[in-house]
């Protein structure tokens, strides 16, 4: 059946329909091609309106089965498997689908592939009949068309209404001799149970069967042809009847009814309302569903239509289906259902914190408490109750311990030999914070990873040829095939040594290729040394007009006129172009006046609390006074330790003072207490926002003998992002002082020396002020006497000393 046009669809679908009232028999034959596994819908009849199926044939080629489904009397979906329909296999295939029983009280289905019966089913509802009103809402679906399409070809295929078996069997050249075939196997069954009198008995009926199945169909088609005949009859004008008025036409009934003549008063009569509305034929009314038969869940609103009903989406929580149709018998049958959705088992537990217990309700949830061994709220979070009382709730490995961070929380350490993320340490042989061999830690902390140098310390653990070697136990670091010893850039692989200016780098890692400069001093980071750019300072001003050609300042402000500008003038208040500054304390000889009440280091006309010693001179609030002599560090009004105070966030404004988990802790400062976005966990430094890191990059050089030319001054190479700091050459003594002043350090790192016969001091500042004041921790690790005796005999301790 190829359908194209909409008039051509609704006068097909009507003869459907009243073939489908009248006769007992309908044939599906069809022949195609299916690819393997695959197939389809092969023909069906649905509405337009709601997709229902009211006869619908399809193969299933994974299962090799048929599958016939109908709309029953009762207004559900029948569905009948046929088996063994070994149809879906590349070949062509022709298959008879029969629908016996149409009119009698014993619906059954048959199969037939390929001439023989594969399979039946007997006893089944009977199919619903096709209102009138619902024709023209019908549409006939094939193999050919786009709904479900077949996965192969469709060479024919026939909807055959009436007819016996044999007729339909010529049509697709199968040898049907009635339908001794279909019966055949229970014929022979019967026969060896009955006997042979029994057997014949079989036949004859079988024989009876099938001479009134040709006469039943003989007095159909005479019927047909009396009607044909009586129509002419009443219509010819020629004959001298009178024309007869229909009682139909027009109909009296409501629209969409079936109108039917009758010979009794009124001459007519009306088919029942359409499905939604109720009434006598002539006047139908609408049907109020959602009042009848309330078919929607509590919760989802029933709306009523003419004719039918829809339900809403279930209510928010509930999941189920969108419940829709026509008439209090169908709303009753197929009320919508709504299930509870437990929101707990969402795989998110809820929304609620991952660590706390969700509760379903109906309809909803709720967020309870931290489950058991965890810590906080909903808002916070539940972390994991950690406590280094007991070795349960430990959380350290032996090997560490535990740090109680300003929160009240606990992290983990390891101890000194040992290296990994606290929870997990390791043996770290060379003491530079990596362990001898991989740990294996949840979280991936870089510090678990296996030292690259197990002997040599390097807390960056920098391979320049990336081959698993760190660079300072690579004897080879950039892999060029030249030692380190030999190599004129030891970090970039160059094996020409190509040298074109006179320093110790080569071309391939010199910043200035052409002008010598050992120190490969670059003050603006852009790639080129200070000895050959023009720009030093990369403020844009060439260094021949700059006033401070090694400190940015772009504006060149220069308040006492000395040439030198304020950024770098030791004294920008008083003229000092020769900047002479004998004790390398950064203030000029001109201004330095060496008065220091507190002795924090600062001269009391710089000191920002010039009576309380504060050498970082952190001012939070930028009011001119130092934190340490300012009652208010963050200037929110709140005292910072008096009332109405104390300050639960000392250096971050907060005048709510809000602290949700009541711990003492502002929630402003809870996880960074002096909100320079590091937390105080990673914070070398939790109380001064201009110190997160420890950082080596840019120091003072304090040159202790500047006189003579003996030896050369120290070269320092800072590596780890200013974390390490290397001395590289037998030199005078000096010192290399970081910029950023403390009011107090705990300091911890390692000290190594990697020569055993060098005889010189190696050690630590500590509190430096001036190039007279500041301690030392130095070591030494021979005895040596000074090479001249005035004006005494002096002599070098070995060991570890305090100076």
């Amino acid at each position: 059946l190829m359908v194209s046009e909409a008039r051509q669809m609704a006068s097909i679908t009507h003869k459907i329909r009243m073939e489908l009232l009248t006769v007992n028999d309908v044939y599906l034959l069809s022949t195609f091609r299916l690819p393997p596994k695959q197939g389809g819908t092969l023909f069906g009849l649905y509405s337009k309106k709601d997709n229902t199926r009211w006869l619908e044939v399809s193969v299933v080629g994974k299962i090799n089965k048929v599958l016939v489904r109908y709309l029953r009397e009762d207004n559900k979906l029948h569905s009948v498997n046929l088996q063994h329909a070994h149809v879906a296999d590349g070949q062509s295939h022709t298959i008879i689908v029969r629908l016996s029983g149409l009119r009698g009280d014993m619906l059954s289905v048959e199969l037939y592939v390929d001439c023989k019966q594969m399979d039946s089913s007997v006893g089944l509802p009977e199919l619903s009949e096709i209102p009138l009103a619902e024709v023209e809402s019908i549409e006939v679906r094939t193999g050919q068309k786009a709904y479900q399409r077949m996965q192969g070809y469709v060479e024919s295929m026939k909807l055959i209404l009436g007819g016996s078996m044999s007729r339909v069997g010529a049509l697709s050249e199968c040898p049907f001799q009635g339908d001794e075939s279909i019966h055949s196997a229970v014929t022979s069954v019967l026969a060896s149970i009955l006997g042979e009198q029994t057997k014949a008995l079989v036949t004859q009926l079988t024989l009876f069967n099938r001479v009134l199945t040709e006469l039943r169909e003989d007095i159909r088609d005479q019927v047909k042809e009396m009607s044909l005949i009586r129509n002419t009859i009443m219509e010819c004008q020629v004959c001298g009847f009178h024309e007869h008025r229909s009682r139909c036409n027009p109909s009296p009934c409501f629209s969409g009814v079936d109108c039917m003549e009758t010979y009794e008063y009124p001459g007519y009569r009306c088919g029942p309302c359409p499905p939604g509305l109720e009434g006598n034929g002539t006047h139908c009314a609408d049907i109020d569903e959602c009042a009848h038969a309330n078919p929607c869940f509590p919760g989802s609103k029933c709306i009523n239509t003419a004719p039918g009903f829809r339900c809403e989406p279930c209510p928010r929580g509930y999941r189920g289906n969108t419940v829709s149709g026509v008439g209090a018998d169908y709303a009753r049958a197929s009320k919508q259902v709504c299930t509870d959705i437990d929101e707990c088992n969402d795989g998110n537990n809820g929304g609620c914190d991952p660590n706390s217990i969700c509760t379903n309700t109906l309809g909803s949830y709720k967020c309870g408490p931290c489950k058991s061994g965890f810590v906080g709220n909903q808002t916070s979070g539940c972390v994991l109750q950690k406590s280094c009382s007991t070795p349960t709730s430990n959380p350290c490995d032996i090997n560490g311990f535990c740090v109680f961070e300003r929160n009240g929380e606990i992290s983990c350490a390891c101890n000194v030999g040992w290296a990994g993320n606290g929870n997990v340490c390791g043996q770290d042989t060379d003491l530079d914070g990596y362990p001898d061999e991989p740990l294996p830690c949840i979280d991936n902390n870089k510090h678990c990873k296996q030292d690259n140098c197990r002997l040599t310390p390097n807390s960056g653990q920098e391979d320049a040829d990336n081959d698993g070697i760190g660079d300072q136990c690579d004897d080879d670091a950039d892999g060029d095939g030249i030692k380190n010893v030999e190599d004129n850039c030891r970090l970039f692989p160059n094996k020409d040594q190509q040298n074109s200016d006179t320093d110790s780098f080569g071309d391939a890692c010199d910043n200035c290729p052409n002008v010598p400069n050992n120190d490969q001093r670059d003050t603006d980071s852009n790639g080129e040394g200070d000895a050959c750019d023009n720009d030093i300072d990369g403020d844009g001003i060439p260094n021949m007009l700059d006033n401070c050609p090694k400190v940015p300042n772009p504006l060149q402000t220069d308040r006492d006129e000395d040439g030198v500008g304020d950024a770098c003038d030791s004294c920008p208040e008083m003229s000092n172009p020769t900047q002479t500054d004998m004790d390398s304390d950064l203030v000029g000889d001109i201004c330095d006046t060496n008065e220091d009440s507190d002795g924090d280091g600062h001269q009391d006309t710089k000191d920002n609390c010039a009576e309380i010693p504060n050498s970082s001179q952190l001012d939070s609030d930028n009011d001119g006074l130092g934190d340490d002599c300012d009652n208010d560090d963050d200037n929110d009004g709140i005292p910072d330790y008096t009332a109405p105070g104390p300050d639960n966030c000392r250096l971050i404004p907060n005048p709510n003072q809000k602290d949700s988990d009541g711990n003492g802790v502002g929630d402003v400062c809870e996880e960074d207490f002096d909100n320079d976005t590091v937390v105080d966990q990673l914070d070398v430094c939790p109380e001064s926002a201009e110190v997160t890191l420890t950082d080596f990059r840019a120091y003072q050089t304090v040159i202790l003998d500047p006189e003579g030319d003996a030896q050369i001054d120290p070269n320092w190479v800072v590596l780890n992002q200013g974390m390490e700091i290397v001395q590289t050459m037998n030199s005078d003594p000096g010192l290399a002082v970081g910029y950023t002043a403390f009011n107090g350090v705990d300091f911890e790192g390692t000290f190594h020396v990697n020569t055993v016969t060098d005889d010189d001091y190696a050690g630590f500042i500590f509190s430096y002020q001036d190039s007279a004041s500041f301690y030392v921790v130095m070591w030494k690790q021979t005895e040596q006497t000074y090479w001249q005796a005035t004006p005494f005999r002096a002599v070098a301790e070995p060991g570890l000393q305090l100076k």
